[in-house]
């Protein structure tokens, strides 16, 4: 009886040499007609099992390439999105702040009485929200304190403070502001002094009007130019209800501001103002040479006796 080492000896020779023969009989070795067939027959099932997971690997890896494919794709075209959004975004606001500098460069143009100074609105007073705005120019570009605040829209305040970058401006709806106005209407040209109201912080009141005053609903009130610090011929805004006060002597307006408090972004302040020089008033023509102007006497013939 043979050992079991023996025994082992001898499957495992044979196994080596089926496997040497399936071996070269696969790459073209051995064209034993028997091996091929055994070679078919046996590797046949791992073969098709092989195909099989190999289409499966190449299926799931074309899968994977398209799904990172896609979202590379995604990520890139999201970039460029946001990017457009971006353009866009400063397009449009470069349009709206080129269409403000336009008004205020046709605004400048229709009053040449004004030296104007454009600036950017660059915050709020924290403390005097409603009242105070904080631009960006200040006394190294000329600014100085109680010079007039204007958009193209109307009056906006003046100077309350001025430091070398930037200058604090007082809204005319500050309660505490004061402006001298004037209703434009050539047969009323009655006078009061506009403030801002304590009950809103974007109302503004004409007050001191007399209680006979010619003054109506609609009305544009400008500025008057009395008390040295707003030029004249400025628009405030226009009357929107008149009422008796609470003395009963005399009577106040509420106005519609010209300027929306709110949405201000582009200033212009007032460095210089002047007088504008009227057309000169045309001649009229002399009367023509009277009938009666003498002429040269004519020489007169004939006889003397």
């Amino acid at each position: 009886m043979k050992s079991p080492s023996k025994r082992s000896l001898i499957v495992l020779f044979i196994i080596i040499s089926i496997i040497c023969i399936l071996f070269f009989a696969a790459i073209g070795r051995f064209n034993a007609p028997l091996a091929n067939s055994i070679v078919v027959n046996v590797l046949a099932p791992f073969q098709s099992v092989t195909s099989a997971v190999s289409s499966k690997c190449n299926d799931f890896r074309n899968y994977l390439y398209d799904v990172f494919y896609v979202y590379d794709q995604n990520r890139e075209l999201k970039a460029q999105n946001d990017d457009l959004k971006l353009k866009v975004a400063r397009t449009a606001e470069l349009e709206a702040e080129n269409a403000n500098l336009r008004q205020l460069l046709n605004y400048k143009k229709a009053n040449l009485q004004f030296d104007l100074l454009p600036a950017n609105v660059i915050g709020r007073d924290s403390a005097t929200w409603s009242s105070h705005i904080i631009i960006n120019r200040g006394t190294d570009d000329g600014v100085q304190k109680n010079m007039t605040v204007i958009t193209p829209d109307g009056l906006v305040g003046n100077i309350h403070e001025a430091y070398a970058s930037y200058s604090e401006v007082e809204l005319i709806t500050d309660p505490r502001s004061a402006v001298g106005s004037i209703v434009q209407r050539a047969d009323s040209r009655v006078a009061g002094i506009v403030k801002g109201s304590a009950d809103s912080n974007s109302a503004i009141n004409m007050t001191n009007i007399p209680q006979n005053a010619n003054i109506v609903e609609g009305d544009t009130i400008i500025t008057s130019g009395f008390g040295g610090i707003y030029p004249k011929g400025i628009p405030i805004g226009s009357v929107a209800a008149i009422k008796n006060d609470s003395g009963g002597l005399l009577q106040y307006a509420t106005l519609y501001p010209c300027v929306d408090f709110q949405k201000l972004e582009n200033v212009a302040v007032i460095i210089n103002h002047r007088e504008v020089a009227q057309p000169a008033a045309t001649p009229a023509p002399t009367a023509p040479a009277q009938a009666n102007a003498q002429t040269p006497a004519q020489p007169t013939t004939g006889d003397t006796k």
